[in-house]
């Protein structure tokens, strides 16, 4: 079923792309060719410094293809071009979601794998609750699963023309139906003119990068596009091998019609990026941090050129003493992507009213994980991790311990970790179409008919656990441990345990139906509509066994793995939920409006959840919202203040013995999200962008255990607790200055970005305090064509913790220290462009 619909989607575009480049053709048989579109080639083209207007148009959360201006739009949508992308200083695509007020991405792990935070959404990891577009199209149909967020299968370069966000409001009606927040990224286009830029990029980090990109015309209002980038970084996190490394190609075709456009993208991404997992910090009071000694939470990292390459033993083999089978590994693989992605954009306007939408998309490659992830277990001497592994008739036995590179004997007295060498290969697949038709019922009212449908696959084989016993410090090397009876430990790699496996495959439909109505009466702009989806989805897993791979009793660290057998169970999914909006906006004047909005949302549970409970049910957001915009020559301001209210989040947890624990809550919140930006003078701004977040667990049970600080059993109910590592506060101030030259302009900022306190846990046993972040640019064009940037952040070295121990319900500190992770330390590039 799953290769049928992907060629039938994949058909039904390429048939609606012919009709319409005959329609074209059949039209400039009888008539000169016409001119592209002048206001929509400038307007993708357009590159201000500041694009903070509210007569911005924008496509996103819109049912007709024109868009909509941000002036008449009820709802808060940020937008940001290419230059303010970067003047951003993002340090991943999930970090400059930061600039939509009530988004906090945890981007401490590196280029991929972030948490993603929606204020109001109860998330606690991953990210769940959002989505990333390009041109319209959602990159992969479930927001969210384990070792994936979309966030990791996406680049930033000089293919982007601009992002537009948005939190909620419209966007439940359209694409894959997300209630919480909208990133979508609008790809350049050639123009009629030539024209493009190269850049070279050197940063402290050891990075070298080269990014370009190209624009031209091709024939008769044809228009091509072809950019992407390269590059190589140790990171700030050093691991002796490439942190980074790889690149990103994007190329575009498009077509300008008489009476609409079509487009067609291509976009391929093979990059492998190093991810940080929790690191050992002192913690000696609540919210206070400093360094581990021989690890700095701003530049250390479990990896190394002593354990970049492993076997892992993952199959069992029944002759005593014989080899286990299984793979070989290399660190430096990473959290890596490599991804393919496919799409057409077809716009077309009839006449007498009726116009015509389609957006496909296809996206197709691996999203592979190869890392080290924390077993929960604070750092300890080699002597007491020995005794404390130690039972049965090994308790009291001396040890050999040897460091696995051959540099000889291990001190007993060093302090020494384990960490989790997991590796999980993940294979992705989807395909999505959206189709919308519309009918301008009478003048100002406007009536859209539309389907969304998503066909999508993931296949996984993991193999987690794989623990291995490091030194606790920076770039460590693996210990073995033999006891004095022969009986191995930890093997010749360090392995002190063995794998936990899990396959999977699932596959799903998704196909929504949705109705909405736009009307402009005078000042007021009202919109509504309701959408009603329905997802199956079906999941085979594959059965497995627990035992010794070797059939040795004295190799301890293989006798409890869990391998393959034969067999699988099978996991049927299917439910309907309906989606609804209602929206006013209010226009005061050109340059002030009111808007106010409801809407229900629905999310519907990942592979995951559903492997780990077949019957999670359909979570439900409602959402409430009323915000002002307003513009003059000295500010502009957005600011919306809102209520959510949240039911049906299901939770479990495992405790230490392997057992689990499950419940499903709801949550309370209220906040005001704002972004200003004021002119006090000539050629100088000041930006002030955050939100407040009041957000609270509710509809709990009385009683949920958990192991408290001293290690006895406890029992705490989530009720009116903090949502889990959301900010109460955050705002970033952003002073700049511009300086007009003969030779150019020059442009500096500055940028203050403050982070609140946090929970790293559901009932606040884990403050993660507060912590900002300083950062700066400068920007200098010299004549038409040259340009540099410097730019750098967190310049003041800043310890920001981001995630408390995530495998802990409760506590998470013991002995004044705490396993979580921290923002990366200082990072300065500088990068020189030639614009043509």
């Amino acid at each position: 079923m799953s290769a049928r619909l992907l060629t039938s989607l994949t058909l039904s575009a390429a048939i609606a792309a012919a009709l319409a480049t005959g329609t074209a053709h059949a039209q400039d048989a009888t008539q000169p060719p016409p001119q592209a579109p002048a206001a929509k080639r400038a307007s993708q083209q357009a590159n201000p410094k500041n694009a903070q207007s509210l007569q911005t148009v924008v496509v996103t959360g819109v049912a007709a293809a024109g868009g909509v201006k941000k002036i008449d739009a009820s709802y808060s949508i940020t937008t940001a071009t290419r230059q303010q992308i970067k003047e951003a200083n993002p340090i991943s695509v999930a970090d400059l979601l930061k600039i939509s007020p009530g988004v906090f991405p945890e981007s401490s792990g590196g280029q991929t794998g972030a948490n993603i935070e929606v204020a109001g959404f109860p998330g606690g990891g991953d990210a769940p609750y959002v989505t990333l577009q390009l041109n319209g199209s959602p990159l992969y149909p479930m927001s969210s699963l384990s070792f994936f967020e979309q966030s990791s299968i996406f680049r930033l370069d000089d293919t982007i023309d601009r992002l537009e966000a948005v939190q909620g409001g419209p966007s439940v009606l359209y694409g894959n139906g997300q209630p919480g927040f909208v990133g979508n990224f609008i790809l350049r286009e050639g123009t009629s003119t030539p024209s493009g830029d190269i850049g070279v990029t050197y940063g402290s980090e050891g990075m070298e990068r080269l990014d370009g990109f190209y624009g031209f015309p091709i024939g008769q209002s044809w228009y091509g596009s072809i950019g992407g980038f390269w590059r190589k970084s140790s990171g700030v996190r050093d691991p002796q091998f490439p942190a980074d490394n790889g690149g990103q190609l994007t190329a575009t075709l498009s077509h300008d019609l008489d009476n609409g456009s079509l487009m067609f993208y291509a976009r391929a991404v093979r990059d492998h990026n190093q991810f940080v997992t929790d690191t050992p910090i002192l913690n000696p009071s609540k919210g206070n941090f400093s360094d581990y000694p021989g690890f700095s939470p701003l530049t250390g990292t479990f990896g190394s050129k002593a354990d970049q390459y492993e076997f892992l033993q993952t199959t069992p083999c029944t002759t005593a003493g014989c080899a286990p089978g299984g793979l070989d590994v290399n660190l430096a693989d990473g959290r890596g992507s490599a991804m393919r992605t496919f799409g057409a954009n077809l716009d077309l306007d009839f006449g007498d009213g009726w116009s015509l939408s389609d957006k496909l998309n296809f996206t197709a490659g691996q999203m592979n994980t190869i890392s080290y992830f924390s077993t929960g277990q604070n750092p300890t001497t080699l002597a007491d991790y020995i005794a404390g592994a130690e039972t049965g008739a090994d308790v009291g036995l001396g040890a050999t311990a040897t460091y696995t590179d051959g540099s000889g004997a291990a001190g007993m007295n060093q302090n020494v970790t384990t960490q989790g060498l997991w590796y999980v290969h993940k294979r992705l697949q989807g395909a999505t179409n959206e189709f919308h038709i519309s009918k301008e019922l009478f003048d100002g009212n406007t009536l859209t008919l539309g389907n969304y449908s998503a066909v999508y696959n993931d296949h996984d084989t993991w193999f987690l656990g794989n623990n291995q016993l490091l030194q606790a410090k920076n770039n460590p090397t693996p210990i073995s441990v033999v006891l004095s009876n022969g009986d191995v430990l930890a093997n010749s790699q360090g392995f002190v345990g063995g794998p936990n496996s899990i396959g999977e495959a699932w596959n799903a439909f998704n196909t929504a139906f949705f109705l909405t109505d736009s009307w402009k009466v005078g000042s007021w702009l009202f919109d509504g509509g309701v959408r009603v989806e329905q997802q199956k989805a079906d999941g085979r897993i594959q059965n497995t066994a627990t035992g010794d791979l070797d059939d040795n009793p004295a190799t301890l660290y293989n006798n409890s793995s869990t391998y393959f057998v034969p067999g699988y169970s099978t996991i049927d999914y299917k439910k309907t939920a309906p989606s609804w909006t209602l929206g006013a906006n209010y226009e005061f004047n050109d340059n002030m409006s009111a808007y106010v909005r409801v809407n229900d949302g629905v999310h519907f549970p990942g592979f995951d959840d559903l492997r780990g409970l077949p019957s999670t049910p359909v979570q439900k957001v409602h959402n409430m919202e009323v915000g002002f915009k307003y513009q003059a020559d000295w500010i502009y301001a957005d600011i919306s203040a809102y209520r959510k209210l949240f039911y049906n989040v299901p939770y479990t947890i495992t405790y230490g013995d392997g057992s689990q624990f499950s419940f499903d809550y709801a949550s309370a919140t209220k906040g005001i999200n704002f972004t200003t930006v004021v002119k006090p003078f000539a050629h100088a701004s000041i930006a002030f962008t955050g939100d407040y977040m009041d957000g609270h667990y509710t509809h709990s049970a009385a009683c949920t255990p958990y192991t408290q600080q001293d290690g006895s059993p406890g029992c705490a109910s989530l009720n009116d607790m903090q949502l889990q590592r959301q900010p109460k506060f955050q705002f970033r101030l952003t002073p700049s200055y511009d300086m007009p030259a003969a030779w150019g302009d020059l442009r500096f900022w500055i940028t203050y970005e403050y982070v609140g306190n946090r929970y790293g846990d559901l009932i606040e046993q884990q403050p993660l305090g507060n912590y900002y972040d300083l950062s700066f640019g400068v920007n200098a064009n010299v004549g038409p064509h040259w340009q540099y940037s410097l730019q750098g952040t967190n310049m003041t070295n800043q310890i920001g913790i981001t995630e408390g121990n995530s495998r802990l319900f409760g506590f998470a500190s013991s002995g004044g220290v705490i396993l979580a992770r921290s923002i990366e330390g200082r990072e300065v590039n500088l990068q020189v462009k030639y614009k043509f």
